[in-house]
């Protein structure tokens, strides 16, 4: 049963893909959010899934409607600064997907902007709620590695074949690999590690056709540690995507969350088998006491709204802040950079 009283009115700025899979279910689910309804530009399909929703023929009209509180901005890349804008100028507190802008300066606009008008930015990293990395941040968190020499994320995937949506595949500023698939693990490493001092990027384009980047290897220089972040779309065989190393032992681990694929399969993100992995995709912990493999956490990608709930009633600080957003987008701004003069870039 919901409580009327204190619902938080939210619209979505898109139901394709994003909106009907990572959105709409789990603000449908929380006792805490109603779902208004979503901007469709064509396909008038939202109502087919669930039909106490309004669609929005426009923007303006989102922005129009004084009972709508949070708007989430799932829309390609090179639009969010702005619709992120026009949100924050009519008063809406807004979640932005990944990657939160084009680059670090419009990032820091809307920070900006947000602390103008007095609302709140949340950055949808759905991934650092995936069960295969929530395992990788206890292990860490655990010191059963001791200190952390090395790491290294993947994002790979096997698909030659060009994306049918062309925002994603042409030239531009908010196309390839790196923000998009790049965006999560760059998120959980900065989530892990923090910010490094140093950034080296090789970008390629490796798919026929394509005119922008889809393959990617950053490595982040810390310190007293070296993190590397790998993506690309000729990865037919499965590899540890989650590695680390540390002085008393090595944790590896496949990417192995079932929430994406479960949600796209209709099924409702609820119960305690809910991002549950199977015994075959548990990590193995091998240490001076031996190999043993670790049972993964439960994946829980409403932990995310669950946030965004404590944040606007209860005061709560944002998991995924804009600030977060920022320090994502300074290490993909150092990765073209990088990529482009051949060089390590100083932070």
């Amino acid at each position: 049963m919901k409580d009327q009283l204190n619902l938080i009115n939210t619209a979505l700025l898109s139901f394709g893909m994003s909106g009907r899979v990572f959105h709409a279910p789990f603000l449908h689910l929380h006792s805490s959010f109603t779902l208004s309804g979503s901007w469709e530009r064509s396909k008038k399909v939202i109502q087919d899934y669930y039909s106490d929703v309004q669609s929005y023929a426009s923007l303006e009209e989102i922005l129009a409607d004084s009972s709508i509180e949070l708007v989430i901005v799932n829309t390609p890349i090179y639009t969010h600064y702005e619709y992120a804008e026009k949100a924050l100028l009519a008063g809406k507190h807004i979640v932005v997907e990944k990657a939160f802008m084009c680059n670090t300066e419009e990032a820091t606009k809307i920070d900006e902007l947000a602390k103008k008008t007095k609302k709140h930015v949340f950055v949808y990293q759905n991934r650092r709620w995936d069960s295969d990395f929530l395992t990788v941040k206890k292990i860490k968190e655990s010191g059963l590695l001791g200190e952390i020499m090395e790491a290294e994320f993947h994002f790979d995937r096997f698909n030659p074949n060009l994306s049918p949506k062309l925002h994603k595949e042409l030239e531009g500023p908010g196309a390839g690999i790196v923000k998009d698939l790049g965006a999560h693990i760059i998120d959980q490493a900065l989530s892990l590690f923090g910010m490094p001092e140093k950034v080296y990027a090789d970008l390629r384009k490796l798919r026929d056709n394509t005119q922008a980047e889809d393959y990617f290897e950053l490595l982040l220089f810390y310190p007293h540690l070296r993190v590397r972040l790998k993506g690309g779309y000729f990865i037919k065989e499965a590899i540890p995507s989650y590695q680390l190393h540390g002085r008393l032992g090595s944790f590896v681990k496949t990417r192995a969350d079932r929430q994406e694929t479960d949600l796209q399969s209709g099924k409702i993100p609820f119960g305690e088998n809910w991002g549950m992995e199977t015994e075959n995709d548990f990590g193995l912990l091998n240490t001076e006491k031996g190999k043993i493999k670790i049972t993964s956490e439960q994946g829980k990608y409403m932990a995310f709204y669950e946030n965004v709930f404590n944040t606007l009633r209860n005061n709560d600080q944002a998991i995924v802040s804009s600030q977060d957003g920022i320090n994502c987008l300074k290490i993909i701004d150092a990765a073209f950079l990088s990529n482009h003069e051949q060089r390590v870039v100083t932070l």
